[in-house]
């Protein structure tokens, strides 16, 4: 099977070496006779910027990195990214939630010990309890909402176990409970990373994720979309999170450690490769 890998930044910043090291890996990973992937996942619009869009470009040239062409801009496709949403809709397994986040807040607090999951405590599923006649009357009143999975009903329609497997860790039972009732698209952002790069992974019929430890999690829950959408299943390697000397984890908003910064001060990209094999 010829390999497909992917590097997929977001232009919120510029590139650092933790950058480079993952794109150099998936580059290495497709071979010579694979296909190595550049893909833009700019849908959150109120952080991302053209001139961090156009560095992207300008320090993978610099790395001697090449890529195939059209590069996939996913704020040029949310029309796809809402058709996957309409399925998940159409197999009754979204619902819109009203709910703001003071409001979660002190929901939360009424109950006392809620459940916890990667990303802090679990929505409590107030809206879930909404009758579709409540719903619509809401929507119409134009109330803001976010679109939320239905976690026990989608699990249910699935029906089995789900696993999948990563380089470093080996074979993973996914455990998409984990996250709870998550929210899988906003007003203000018509989809979500769990949608897009879930879509879009198999659109480019992508076999190795390469992605920082840090969404290792995030990886039962794409595991559930692929399986209601009919998506097929890539490997994955989620790679440790690369630290400076002060140990503290390599950043967008540490100028002194992005690639431009490097070049700036003289370093040669065969330098900065070297670097960046070391992870």
């Amino acid at each position: 099977m010829t390999a497909i890998t992917r590097f997929a930044p977001s232009p919120t910043g510029y590139l650092h070496l933790g950058h480079a090291a993952s794109a150099l890996f998936s580059a290495k990973q497709a071979g010579p006779d694979g296909r190595f992937l550049l893909r833009i996942e700019d849908i959150d619009q109120t952080r991302c910027r053209p001139e961090y869009l156009d560095a992207i470009y300008e320090d993978l040239a610099w790395l001697d990195l090449e890529w195939e062409v059209p590069v996939r801009v996913q704020s040029d496709y949310f029309a796809d990214y809402q058709a996957v949403l309409d399925r998940l809709s159409d197999m009754e397994l979204l619902y819109p939630c009203f709910c703001t986040r003071k409001d979660i807040q002190a929901e939360i607090a009424r109950i006392g010990n809620a459940p916890h999951g990667p990303d802090g405590a679990l929505y409590p599923g107030t809206c879930r309890q909404c009758s579709p006649t409540e719903r619509k009357d809401r929507i119409a009143a134009g109330e803001s909402y976010a679109l939320r999975l239905d976690m026990a009903a989608a699990i249910k329609r699935v029906g089995k176990e789900l696993t999948w497997f990563d380089r470093a860790a080996g074979k993973q039972i996914a455990t998409p409970e984990i996250f709870g009732d998550v929210v899988l698209a906003r007003k203000d952002t018509p989809t979500s990373y769990h949608i897009s790069v879930t879509h879009d992974d198999d659109l480019q019929g992508i076999t190795l994720v390469t992605r920082g430890e840090d969404l290792f999690f995030a990886s039962h829950l794409h595991r559930l979309l692929q399986e209601l959408l009919g998506y097929d299943v890539p490997e994955y390697h989620h790679h440790g999170l690369l630290t400076g000397p002060d140990g503290k984890r390599f950043a967008k908003r540490d100028k002194s450690r992005t690639l431009r910064s490097m070049r700036e001060e003289g370093m040669l990209s065969a330098d900065v490769i070297k670097l960046a094999d070391q992870f």
